[in-house]
């Protein structure tokens, strides 16, 4: 795949870790990949499976949901809910025979701008290698 290629990825960051550990990378002037088009939310555990899965379809290449780390949740359970539901998605996903490799869960605090970049750049670099999303030429116009 060539280096000129984007990908389109949707990231949902949890307000408290993963959107203030964007911020520190940007503060922090880490590289980022562009690539990246993030919506906040209050909690990882507000991460409505139905959203991951529309962004999926309407063609995003990859998706991705941040939240802070097991036992930080400043909702108590909010990162276990969105595990659960980021493994149900796996399932759903291997079930229809789409790529489940287009979606991921990570946990970033609010301290880690530079995990955040890192673990950003690395899914790019996933997605890069493995092209446009088929449903993106069905979906987009």
């Amino acid at each position: 795949m060539s280096d000129a290629y984007n990908p389109r990825i949707v990231g949902f960051l949890c307000n408290w870790c993963a959107y203030t550990g964007a911020d520190l990378a940007g503060v922090s002037r880490a590289r980022v990949s562009s690539s990246l088009h993030a919506i906040r939310v209050m909690c990882s555990g507000r991460i409505d499976p139905l959203y991951v899965i529309m962004a999926y379809l309407k063609g995003a290449d990859g998706v991705m949901g941040m939240g802070c780390h097991p036992g930080d949740c400043h909702y108590l359970k909010g990162n276990y809910n969105a595990r659960r539901r980021f493994v149900m998605l796996e399932s759903i996903f291997k079930t229809l025979g789409l790529d489940g490799k287009r979606i991921g869960l990570w946990w970033v605090s609010a301290s880690e701008g530079k995990r955040f970049a890192q673990v950003t750049n690395e899914f790019t670099e996933l997605m890069k290698t493995k092209g446009p999303n088929p449903f993106r030429e069905e979906m987009f116009i």
